[in-house]
């Protein structure tokens, strides 16, 4: 297949923020991709070259695109800067100034195998020289592009395509393809995805096998599964009337989501919730899985917390997030914050697949897989049945330093769910108990311009919730409280390479921010309470006719949710059962009537199975 009918419907989505003609757009692609092409064709499509969880990185800097333009369009990087200052999208630049040469420098089109092997040996270039290598690979591409193809090759190369495709939308597109749009089969590809996490594989299966072929991916060793999810309740006793009045209580601990794959031969890694490769940063705990799992190949999932060097108390969230990306001075940091991975749930024992079990046969072999050591333990785990006994648990979770509890179904169905968010497991936290309002992750979709000492740089942030149905963004909150200076300008570096002029596909907003920013950062923010407000989108139409929900006087907490991606954010849904939670305490206090429509109330299964996806593009 050509890169330029890639480069085509590619054209086509940037035009549309309409999620139906994105779909059949996708959809058309996929039909028309030969077996071969069709898992690279996904994987460009959302700004990636292999599954995210190999972590598979281009490196390329503004710079070295600047170069590289500058060789294919015959001009000196310093009009290619010019002329992108002007523009504000390097790939526009590319485009213009490739439309403007007299010819290509090597004459031949494109293929999308070409196109996917140049960046993969661009990847793979590493060591002295890397750069001008790279330069010179990129720059080989471009000769032979057209000015439409050079628009998307150096979007890509950046890692900002600007297509607004994500994994959902994807599925949607692969159940037209090759399922004529029927929901079981959407349901079917999407658990397939949930147990591979790579939707070229599925993809492959697909156009191999068919359906049929998808029930026959297995769990692998090294090949993370997307993580089954909790929803929330107001209380003790509303946990147990939902879990038939009795359930399993564990700690919730504040740390790091971890994933741990040990294969038969003794090597391990260590996933996080974003299904990024972690182990690095923790390398102590690599040594200790080993020592302290009976049996392999297995998978267990658990929490990485700090811990105080000198006591082993829990410390707060925000110490272990120190050795988050670090590259340098592991040792140190291994040092002065030491950790513990608390593991609390087993998905493969021994190479046997323990997905379709029950919760309390999980923990049954996830005891007697697991030897709990220094830094390896399992999570304080204790069926209830009663309030009283739920209320005593939740006490010593508290007292122990733990954010509250984790409550799991003991039902026979109580089986692991890849990426599902349901009643299966409900998290309960102090902060209800205090009456504090819950915090709510929102995902960064636009900057404000500040004022005073602010001047000249953002100053607060329009956040958005997720909305999986639609699969879109929606606003919720503008956040200006709760940031000093260091992070304000910690935030503008990191926001940079996301801003945009136009509103990114995908993104569901009555604001006009000074700046659009892509969805990618997840900040953890708290207020007084959700109103009604004609301007923000979250959960729109769910309790007045076109009024969305909105947080009032928010304000960061200080923490920044790299453990998240935009699509683990806190979703449109659950701020409706927040929203409605809020106003029922209320009727309750003012003896007057609830709104009309209090929200979802019983599990559903479309909320059970709470379609989640990580970053998109």
């Amino acid at each position: 297949m050509r890169f330029r009918e890639l480069a085509e419907r590619y054209e086509e989505l940037e035009r549309t923020t309409k999620r139906l003609e994105m779909r059949a757009t996708i959809a058309r692609a996929v039909r028309e991709a030969p077996r071969a092409d069709l898992a690279k064709l996904l994987y460009l499509s959302q700004g990636l070259l292999r599954p995210e969880y190999e972590g598979v990185e281009l490196g390329v800097a503004d710079s070295l695109a600047r170069r590289a333009i500058a060789i294919a369009a015959g001009v000196s990087p310093e009009e290619v800067g010019r002329r992108a200052q002007a523009s504000g999208d390097l790939g526009r630049t590319a485009e213009e100034l490739l439309r403007d040469r007299p010819k290509p420098l090597d004459p031949g089109e494109l293929s999308i195998d070409e196109v996917y092997d140049g960046f993969l040996g661009i990847a793979r270039t590493h060591g002295p020289g890397s750069t001008d290598a790279k330069v010179d690979r990129l720059a080989s591409l471009l000769a032979r592009a057209t000015p439409l193809e050079a628009r998307y090759l150096i979007r890509f190369a950046l890692g900002t395509l600007r297509v607004g495709v994500r994994e959902m939308t994807i599925l949607d597109a692969l159940s037209e393809a090759f399922g004529a749009g029927d929901p079981a089969a959407r349901e079917q590809i999407e658990d397939a995805f949930n147990l591979t996490s790579d939707i070229g594989l599925v993809a492959e299966v697909l156009a191999e096998r068919g359906l049929s072929g998808l029930r026959e991916l297995r769990l692998t060793v090294g090949r993370p599964v997307r993580p089954m999810l909790a929803e929330r309740a107001r209380s003790l006793e509303e946990i147990l009337t939902r879990m038939g009045g009795r359930a399993a209580f564990e700690f919730k601990y504040d740390g790091l989501r971890v994933q741990a794959h040990l294969a038969a031969d003794g090597s391990v890694r260590l996933f996080s919730r974003r299904l990024e490769e972690i182990g690095p940063q923790f390398p102590e705990l690599a040594p200790a899985l080993v020592a302290s799992v009976r049996q392999r190949p297995s998978i267990i999932e658990g929490e990485c917390i700090p811990v105080d060097p000198e006591t082993g108390e829990m410390r707060p969230f925000q110490e272990v997030s120190r050795r988050r990306g670090r590259k340098h001075e592991v040792t140190r940091l291994a040092e002065e914050v030491p950790v513990v991975l608390v593991v609390f749930d087993v998905l493969l024992a021994g190479g046997e697949s323990l997905l379709a079990e029950p919760m309390p046969k999980r923990r049954a072999a996830l005891e007697s897989l697991v030897r709990p050591a220094e830094r390896v333990q399992l999570a304080v785990h204790r069926p209830v049945a009663s309030p009283e006994e739920a209320a005593a648990f939740f006490d010593e979770a508290v007292a122990a330093g733990a954010e509250g509890i984790m409550a799991k179904s003991l039902a026979p169905e109580s089986v692991y769910r890849p990426g599902a968010r349901g009643f299966w497991w409900i998290k309960y936290k102090r902060e209800y108990v205090a009456n504090l309002d819950d915090s709510i992750d929102g995902v960064v979709v636009g900057g404000f311009y500040g004022r005073g000492r602010r001047a000249g740089r953002f100053g607060s942030y329009l956040l958005a919730a997720y909305n999986p149905t639609a699969d879109r963004f929606e606003s919720f909150t503008r956040v200006g409280s709760g940031f000093d200076d260091r992070m304000l300008e910690r935030l503008a570096e990191r926001l940079r390479p996301w801003e945009v002029d136009e509103r990114p596909p995908g993104v569901d907003t009555g604001l006009a921010p000074d700046r659009w920013i892509r969805p990618q950062l997840v900040l953890e923010v708290k207020g007084a309470e959700l109103t009604l407000s004609p301007v923000h989108r979250a959960a729109e139409g769910r309790f007045r006719p076109g009024a969305g929900l909105a947080l009032r006087f928010p304000r960061f907490t200080g923490r920044l949710r790299d453990d998240k991606g935009p699509t683990d954010a806190t979703t449109s849904d659950e701020l409706a059962e927040m929203y409605a939670r809020q106003a029922r305490t209320l009727s309750k206090s003012t003896a007057a009537p609830p709104p009309p429509d209090e929200g979802p109330e019983a599990p559903s299964s479309a909320s059970e199975r709470g379609p989640r996806a990580p970053k998109g593009v």
